[in-house]
């Protein structure tokens, strides 16, 4: 008889135990020709900063609203007409290709007392070292935060919205039925969610009062931001919220969501590089993903110790929560854990399918 695969719980208790973070959670789902059948472990009650896993958010929404994503940002940003990114389409902006940098601390220029609009600008003119002009292709790809505040700022414009994490809500949270699971810390306080107590603490940062605690980890954000959510960060979830997300993604890839907006180009493979739109690819060697994700599964992660992989192929997707900058950004050992986690929940998914 072969030998029951770790729950997701257990998964959990061992992350916590390689001292990769003091809280967890995780999740896995496999769909079995009709439905999902899907565990959850660890901290399922907390909230984490999910950190870039608001990048295939804003993604996902920007495909939900019906814009188009050859327009230019100009099209939409009118006042960043003449910057260097300018010409760049949601597109390329979305697929790391509009030849930005990766980034730019913002956030000290704001601290300064800088104008948001002016910061703004600086954002669109941040080119990378070695971009090329733009052609049908795009730049050459570099992961690029900048790319996603614009994405971010142009999707807001687009809604009506105060910022993209409104945004997010209204085209991607409130349809999927996760208010209660998924949000800004504006939109969840509104809900009446306390992430004050409910959230998983982040860094210790002393400019900003010590412990980082239901408010975005990342500077950029929260200085453009705050208690909102920019194009690249600001997203919260529970386990719950965040693995039903990337359900609702592959559902919409594979056409079973009844109504869903044309997402399958936020997943294509493009040349340069595995960075997708509002995803990665899996890498050949050493991949995050682990081993037994497929060779077409994407996925992103995020600073804080959080990661979403989908493998289209076997239907499967799994989620790893984590808040290992607390209370220090130093503590990297989830680069080892996160692919024995990933394996580990991939297997659990299949387990849970009765393979």
């Amino acid at each position: 008889m072969p030998a029951r695969m770790p729950s997701c719980a257990e998964v959990a208790r061992e992350v916590v135990r390689a001292g990769v973070a003091p809280q967890t959670a995780a999740g896995c789902a496999a769909w079995d020709g009709s439905a999902w059948t899907s565990e959850l472990g660890g901290d399922v009650e907390l909230f984490f900063d999910l950190a870039s896993l608001t990048k295939p958010m804003t993604a996902f929404a920007i495909a939900r609203s019906n814009l188009a994503r050859q327009l230019r940002v100009s099209e939409l940003l009118p006042e960043l007409s003449g910057t260097a990114s300018a010409g760049a389409t949601l597109e390329l902006l979305l697929s790391h290709r509009a030849g930005l940098a990766a980034h730019l601390p913002l956030w000290e220029r704001l601290v300064a007392g800088a104008d948001v609009a002016d910061v703004i600008h600086a954002a669109s003119d941040g080119r990378a070292p070695d971009a090329r002009a733009l052609a049908e292709g795009g730049a050459a790809p570099v992961y690029s935060d900048l790319g996603y505040i614009l994405a971010g700022l142009a999707l807001a414009r687009h809604a009506g919205t105060e910022d993209a994490g409104e945004a997010i809500g209204r085209l991607v949270v409130e349809p999927l039925a996760l208010g209660h699971a998924l949000g800004t810390a504006r939109d969840l306080a509104a809900r009446g969610v306390a992430l004050s107590e409910r959230a998983a603490p982040t860094e210790d940062a002393p400019w900003r009062g010590g412990i980082v605690r239901g408010r975005v980890h990342d500077e950029n954000a929260w200085m453009l931001t705050g208690e909102g959510g920019s194009g690249h960060a600001g997203m919260f979830g529970t386990i719950e919220g965040t693995l039903a997300f990337g359900t609702a993604v592959l559902d919409a890839v594979k056409g079973r969501a009844p109504g869903s907006a044309d997402v399958a180009w936020l997943v294509r493979e493009r040349p340069g590089g595995t960075l997708r739109a509002g995803f990665d690819g899996k890498s050949a060697q050493g991949s995050s993903a682990g081993e037994r994700f497929g060779a077409r599964s994407f996925g992103h992660l995020g600073f804080t110790g959080t990661s979403l992989w989908i493998d289209p192929d076997a239907d499967v997707v799994a989620v790893l929560l984590t808040n290992r900058v607390h209370p220090t950004r130093d503590n990297v050992r989830i680069r080892e854990a996160r692919p024995r986690a990933h394996d580990a929940l991939f297997a659990r998914a299949l387990e849970l399918r009765g393979r």
